[in-house]
């Protein structure tokens, strides 16, 4: 073992124990988990900005928006 490596190991304990501000080995492991996360979600999001809806014409054109109730309230005018 080196004289680097023991002197790391000492101050990660001392962290640890918080002896010494730093991030514990559990942070590290959820700070390391939230950034991949964080990746995955921009990338997401970059995926569906560049995905245009088959029904638009145009890009940037919005898609319609379905209105759940006017099929119902149309059926019920036709006293279906």
């Amino acid at each position: 073992m080196t004289e680097t490596a023991v002197r790391d190991w000492v101050r990660q304990a001392e962290v640890e124990t918080g002896q010494r501000d730093g991030l514990t080995n559990s942070e590290r492991e959820e700070l390391a988990a939230l950034r991949r996360e964080n990746r995955r979600l921009r990338e997401d999001v970059d995926i569906l900005k560049r995905r245009r809806p088959s029904s638009c014409g145009r890009p940037g054109e919005r898609a319609p928006v379905h209105r759940g109730g006017e099929a119902e309230r149309s059926q019920r005018q036709a006293g279906v």
